[in-house]
């Protein structure tokens, strides 16, 4: 599994309809708006690396009220729930 972060910059009016639009997309799993440089980030996870030019450049960034974005490839993933499985296996 391919995990990606997009950053979006999208026309003030259209931020709603860019998300909405954005969560109908397949792999993309959550869309956030959020407070910054940036207006939405969708999170998006696809099976393999030549589905994110699919997903994201394909469709996402296509979007009409896009202005601009940036995609961060995940490498690893931390999490909490991670951790908290790991002492409850009784691993250290």
């Amino acid at each position: 599994m391919v995990t990606a972060i997009v950053l979006i910059s999208a026309e003030t009016d259209k931020v709603s309809r860019v998300a909405e639009q954005l969560v109908e997309i397949d792999g993309v799993k959550e869309v956030y708006s959020v407070a910054g440089r940036y207006d939405l980030v969708a999170v998006v996870r696809v099976a393999k690396n030549e589905d994110l030019a699919k997903t994201i450049g394909d469709e996402a960034r296509q979007l009409d009220g896009i202005l601009q974005s940036e995609t961060l490839i995940a490498f690893r993933e931390f999490s909490r729930k991670d951790y908290e499985t790991g002492f409850d296996l009784g691993l250290d």
